[in-house]
């Protein structure tokens, strides 16, 4: 593969939605990646007529050195679509194609052949209809991966949240949280934010769970009990750990500004303060994979499909971000 240049697969997700929009918008961009979108190439002609925008579309081929697509060009991997996308009408039919994207995706990851896979919103309720066992990307992947645990990051600017628990009702939260899983977490944000994001001593602020950190006790035990004693036994290993500390006061900007990344228990105690600072514009990033993967922030819009009202900013920085891990990861094996 070229050394400068990177490949980087790119899966619309749902043809229902605006993932295939957002695709033809990154086209449209001037770049110094090369993009790969897998998709059904007449779906991506049918959404550009649509969006009244000229697209070149180029037949992918691996054995082909990596160079900048020209604005206007998109060179797709084409993947048939079961039956006709329409906007805005979701189909079961066409979940196959959607978790065929996935894996030729990241199946080229993991070969070497993509530096990294950039992902747009995907419709889970509409997989689950078709029979499919699928609770999001980030488990789908790791599945696919073969790895136990993944972690979930969303990044605004210089703002990175983790989660420890992702999708789970708020109910089944304390129940979900343990020493191990505090350790196995912790030790996935740390060395992928520096085999990642290129930070050699990442400092991590960790959230307690209860409110004002459980109040010495008064609020909640957890803190003392369990996510204190595991970040005393983490920063023996030699991790930089801070908490358990209290999520409201944590968020605010002079006390980010002495952390690299914060790992929240749970998903609406990180998840809300991120947004609100940069949604649009946020990363979604699955670590403790083998390959690199970013998704967008936000969902499949379907309201907005083919109306040309999708905004691809939030895809934009995701590739964005894609390319400099790329960057990073590789100057680490290099060097």
């Amino acid at each position: 593969m070229h050394p400068t240049i990177t490949r980087i697969a790119v899966t619309p997700g749902e043809p229902a939605g605006i993932g295939p929009d957002l695709a033809i918008e990154l086209a449209s961009q001037a770049r110094e990646t090369e993009l790969i979108v897998i998709a059904d190439p007449d779906l991506l002609q049918q959404r550009a007529r649509m969006l009244g925008k000229a697209l070149t579309i180029k037949t992918y081929d691996a054995a082909c050195e990596p160079a900048p697509g020209l604005p206007g060009e998109l060179l797709v991997c084409p993947e048939p679509l079961t039956t006709q996308g329409l906007p805005g009408q979701l189909n079961p039919l066409n979940s196959p194609y959607v978790l065929t994207t996935l894996n030729r995706a990241a199946t080229g990851c993991l070969s070497g052949e993509f530096d990294a896979m950039l992902t747009a919103p995907v419709q889970k309720s509409v997989i689950a209809e078709a029979g499919f066992s699928f609770t999001g990307h980030t488990e789908y992947l790791a599945a696919l991966c073969d790895i136990e645990l993944p972690v979930m990051l969303l990044c605004a600017d210089s703002l990175r949240v983790a989660l420890l628990t992702t999708h789970l009702p708020l109910a089944a939260v304390p129940a979900a949280i343990s020493a191990e899983r505090i350790a196995a977490t912790s030790r996935i944000l740390a060395a992928d934010l520096q085999r990642l994001f290129g930070l050699p001593q990442p400092r991590i602020a960790v959230l307690g769970l209860n409110p004002h950190a459980g109040e010495a006790g008064q609020l909640g035990r957890e803190e003392i009990e369990i996510i204190a004693p595991a970040i005393q036994r983490l920063r023996a290993e030699g991790l930089d750990l801070t908490g358990p500390l209290p999520a409201d006061s944590a968020f605010a900007p002079a006390m980010l500004k002495q952390f690299d990344a914060v790992l929240a228990m749970y998903h609406d105690q990180g998840l809300p303060t991120l947004k609100h600072a940069g949604f649009g514009n946020a990363v979604n990033v699955t670590l403790g994979l083998p390959i690199i993967r970013t998704s967008v922030d936000h969902g499949t819009a379907l309201e907005l499909a083919g109306t040309g009202k999708a905004h691809v900013g939030s895809l934009l920085a995701a590739l964005n971000m894609a390319v400099q891990m790329a960057r990073v990861s590789k100057n680490r094996e290099n060097s």
